[in-house]
């Protein structure tokens, strides 16, 4: 883990205002170490600029304050939503991503570019699913 910690995978402005103890386990921790280790820190390393981590880790409580899906991988510690700072930025960060092609199971535009959604897990299970980018 050289560009993302723990603590900003795991932090939420919802939480902290709605009082959510959103603490990880060690299962989530360590998904959340192989999504950076294998997605996220390569990533950022040929982004070459830093990268905003709106949201990783969600315990049960936190993912229904923020109207996540039911089985969504933020539960798993195994997703980030990301965003380079411009929607502009986040379209050349989703096409670096699969150029890349990095071993991610889910890559997303979420809601025109806003951010990105992306996951990671076993590396046998990965999908490598692209939804929003045309080529």
């Amino acid at each position: 883990m050289k560009y993302f910690t723990i603590a900003e995978l795991t932090r939420s402005a919802t939480a902290s205002a709605r009082g959510i103890d959103n603490t990880p386990a060690q299962s989530h921790i360590d998904n959340l170490r192989a999504l950076v280790d294998n997605v996220l820190d390569p990533l950022r390393q040929a982004w070459g600029k830093p990268l905003t981590v709106n949201s990783g880790y969600r315990c049960p409580a936190l993912n229904r304050a923020v109207g996540g899906a039911a089985a969504s991988q933020h539960l798993l510690g195994q997703a980030a939503d990301i965003t380079a700072g411009s929607p502009a930025d986040n379209r050349r960060l989703m096409q670096l991503c699969t150029d890349l092609r990095l071993p991610f199971d889910q890559l997303i535009d979420e809601s025109d570019f806003t951010w990105l959604h992306i996951s990671y897990h076993h590396p046998d299970k990965c999908r490598n699913a692209v939804i929003g980018l045309s080529e």
